[in-house]
């Protein structure tokens, strides 16, 4: 188990995106950048909402980003900037645990 400071310091974002495509292009952009450790895009996703009052359902796929807390406002910003949505999905989740050598490589490939 990793100890207190690395978990708490490093957390997963997850990000919708419309295609395969653009979440490729939205996850090697953070992870050139150094905004993200990994990013996995998740194939498959169907998201179900409600927009403008009407109840929509659209394939997406899902991007499972791993990075540490200080990189987060960054994240978004680039999210945002490369996104194609007005209001894209990105949500921050803290880690309760995790392997020490996993976390100290999300830091070392986040500084």
């Amino acid at each position: 188990m990793a100890a207190r400071s690395e978990v708490q310091g490093t957390i997963v974002v997850l990000v919708t995106c419309p295609s395969q495509e653009v979440g490729e292009q939205v996850g090697r952009s953070l992870v050139e950048e150094q905004l993200a450790a990994c990013v996995n895009v998740v194939p498959g996703v169907t998201s179900i909402y409600r927009r403008e009052g009407k109840i929509c359902r659209d394939p997406e796929v899902l991007l499972v980003i791993k990075t540490r807390r200080p990189r987060l406002a960054a994240l978004i910003r680039r999210v945002k900037a490369l996104h194609p949505y007005s209001v894209p999905e990105i949500i921050a989740l803290p880690l309760v645990g995790g392997s020490r050598p996993y976390l100290s490589w999300v830091r070392d490939s986040t500084s």
